[in-house]
């Protein structure tokens, strides 16, 4: 295991500045997810980290040594990739046992050391096959156990699970996880997916346009978010754009205090599972617009009646209480106010 330094790190290609002046502290043993959209910098963050791509200022540190202009080969570090990148005339075994006979390792410490990481990532049976006689998540299983061979202090994870199908990235994403937990290795994920980055890291880095944005613990990012670009990006909040009355803004009956806002509109977010059924007569009537089944909720697409005249809003309710609600019908929908974040107008909430 190792700490993590990243001191004021700038890159940049050409006239783009990929990274501005990044600086992030990662702990002991700890899941980093580097979350944003395309272009943001986490992959140039991450590459930085590996020695893949040197910083133009700033500092890497390893355990405070100074890794800033070291080669990749001398950083203690595994690296996976989206790409499996397995040797396809080796076997599942000997491509874990690559990078440990590179170093020289003795013959039997290998054996051990192999046995025991395809006993953890569950390849034991297949360990005589080829990749082209493994699925996708297999092959991705086999390239994580090659990374963490090496026993390295940093383990460095590029959108491992994008090329995989839905159940299979699911199921992989939990297993990273569970290893990574498992043996306690400092690691960094890039992603863009939102529900990836929060399943699994410790914090979260929301990247915007080479910047940090906001690092939080999952549950806080998705509670309090601490800008619009935040608020915008996570949860799938609905994002409205309305006026402030006496510093205040009003929505589905009720008014939210906007002390953050000195001018005449808002940006006001409130996820879609923040949007609550009311009896007739409470609340604010809205009607179904569309609905669309996903499981153990449904989303609806709801045309509110509201003192601002109609909005569009999302809803999520469970699909068991809402099994008789169809496009065209009316309901009533109420929020509690301390659901509902505003930030100024001019805050942007995509990239």
């Amino acid at each position: 295991m190792s700490t993590i330094a990243i001191q004021n790190v700038s890159k940049r290609f050409g006239d783009k500045l990929a990274l501005d002046g990044v600086s992030l502290d990662v702990k002991s043993g700890e899941m980093i997810a580097l979350l944003g959209s395309s272009g943001c910098g986490k992959t140039t963050l991450l590459r930085a980290i590996a020695g893949l791509t040197p910083p133009n200022d700033g500092r890497i540190l390893f355990d405070d040594r100074d890794v800033t202009h070291l080669p990749t080969r001398r950083r203690p570090i595994g690296m996976v990739f989206q790409g499996y990148s397995l040797f396809p005339n080796m076997t599942v075994r000997q491509n874990i046992a690559f990078p440990l006979k590179v170093r020289g390792q003795d013959a039997r410490a290998i054996g051990r050391r192999v046995d025991e990481l395809l006993a953890l990532i569950g390849l034991a049976a297949h360990a005589d096959h080829h990749p082209n006689q493994l699925s996708g998540g297999q092959q991705q299983r086999t390239a994580l156990a090659r990374a963490l061979a090496p026993d390295p202090a940093v383990l460095l994870l590029d959108e491992p699970l994008s090329a995989l199908d839905a159940v299979v990235r699911l199921h992989l994403r939990d297993e990273i996880r569970r290893i990574q937990q498992a043996i306690r290795t400092t690691a960094l994920l890039v992603t863009h997916d939102q529900s990836e980055a929060l399943a699994v890291a410790d914090r979260v880095v929301v990247m915007r346009a080479g910047r940090i944005e906001q690092v939080a613990a999952p549950n806080v990012l998705y509670d309090k978010p601490t800008s619009g670009f935040s608020a915008g990006f996570i949860g799938q909040r609905n994002a409205l754009d309305l006026p402030v009355l006496d510093g205040r803004v009003r929505l589905c009956g009720t008014s939210v205090p906007a002390p953050a806002v000195d001018t005449a509109r808002a940006l006001v977010f409130l996820r879609p599972e923040d949007v609550h059924r009311m009896d007739a007569g409470a609340g604010r009537r809205a009607r179904v617009e569309a609905r669309i089944f996903e499981g153990r909720t449904t989303r609806f697409y709801l045309k509110v009646e509201d003192e601002e005249g109609a909005l569009d809003l999302k809803a999520d309710w469970p699909s068991r209480d809402v099994e008789g609600l169809a496009t065209g019908d009316t309901v009533h929908v109420g929020i509690d106010p301390r659901d509902v974040h505003v930030f100024p107008a001019a805050t942007r909430a995509t990239p």
